[in-house]
């Protein structure tokens, strides 16, 4: 993914991955049912604001807590493409790049950006666009490696598609 584009919703400080995906909902095997959750217990309406390719703006420390893997799972699930944050917790850090989430620290840009604005996030460029305030916000670009691990659906994916290539090769 070169870019992402879409509006924001905006949330503050320390973040927990309780509050991601409330641990109470973590029987059920739908994803798309599970996505209806995602943080549910700080906006009950979350799933009803998001539409798919908008941008998750957080504060700092965001994904602390446990380190399950629901956290960054639901909230793409949910359809959320990238999530700019102050700063993450490192096991959500992790894990949002396992699973494939983008996600970007960018301190001013998560402080100065309101909730409802449209961004675009140029990945290749290292730059948030704020379309709505005409600002631009600079970030730091994930080595190719870590693009094209995201880009293939994380860890997982990537690892797979390698295997097969190998495989048809032999």
């Amino acid at each position: 993914m070169e870019k992402a584009k879409g509006h924001c919703v905006k949330y503050g400080d320390n973040v927990d991955t309780d509050v991601i995906i409330p641990a109470r909902y973590l029987a059920i095997q739908d994803k798309a049912e599970l996505a209806t959750h995602a943080m549910e217990d700080i906006d009950l309406h979350f799933h009803e604001k998001i539409k798919k390719g908008d941008l998750l703006i957080v504060g700092k420390n965001f994904g602390c807590g446990s380190s399950r893997e629901h956290a960054p799972q639901v909230l793409k699930d949910s359809g959320i493409s990238c999530v700019i944050a102050e700063s993450f917790a490192r096991i959500f850090f992790r894990n949002a790049l396992n699973i494939g989430l983008a996600i970007v620290e960018a301190p001013e840009a998560a402080k100065e950006i309101q909730e409802g604005e449209e961004l675009e996030v140029d990945f290749t460029e290292g730059k948030i666009h704020n379309l709505s305030s005409g600002k631009s916000y600079t970030m730091a670009v994930f080595p190719p490696f870590l693009q094209e691990m995201i880009d293939k659906g994380g860890l997982i994916a990537s690892v797979n598609e390698k295997l097969e290539k190998m495989q048809q090769k032999t």
